[in-house]
């Protein structure tokens, strides 16, 4: 799979070409279509050391108030070719996911960004919350706006709180 995540338009539509052209057909692209700039990067940027040094990222990421963008974006892809659609961060922007898995007949994923995980692993350790009835209730409504893949740091607690 290839999964560009920079957003620019045209994109989709030239590595399709260039993966169909050098035999690579049957590659999908999951495309980044509707990557909003969020502060619920804040963690893995930290982390990674990859906080813009100066400005920020809103010159290519969506305002995050603009769900029409948003729709737009993913619609475009779509065109271009892309065989799956992501809404990044997950949470905030699951009347996005809604909207567009109700108007496009294609898998959509989201990725559950640091933010959203740090928040509930904060206030799990603070014992505000009980960690595996919240993971579960914020992944069931990803899948219930229409998630068919889900890129979770919840992913290997999960996998062991559904084999017990």
């Amino acid at each position: 799979m290839v999964a560009p995540s920079d957003m620019m338009d045209g994109k989709v539509l030239a590595i399709r070409k260039a993966l169909d052209l050098e035999g690579f057909k049957n590659t999908p692209i999951m495309a980044y279509s509707a990557k909003f700039a969020s502060s619920y990067y804040g963690p893995f940027r930290d982390a990674a050391q990859s906080a813009p040094c100066f400005g920020d990222r809103k010159s290519y990421q969506m305002d995050f108030a603009n769900s029409k963008e948003a729709l737009r974006e993913i619609e475009a892809d779509i065109e271009e070719g892309a065989d799956i659609v992501m809404v990044k961060p997950a949470l905030a922007y699951l009347d996005v996911l809604k909207e567009a898995s109700d108007t496009y007949n294609m898998p959509f994923a989201v990725y559950n960004v640091s933010g959203e995980y740090s928040m509930v692993k904060a206030a799990a350790i603070k014992g505000w919350i009980d960690e595996k009835k919240i993971v579960t209730e914020n992944l069931t409504a990803m899948k219930r706006a229409g998630a068919k893949i889900i890129i979770t740091y919840h992913a290997l607690d999960m996998a062991k709180w559904l084999e017990e």
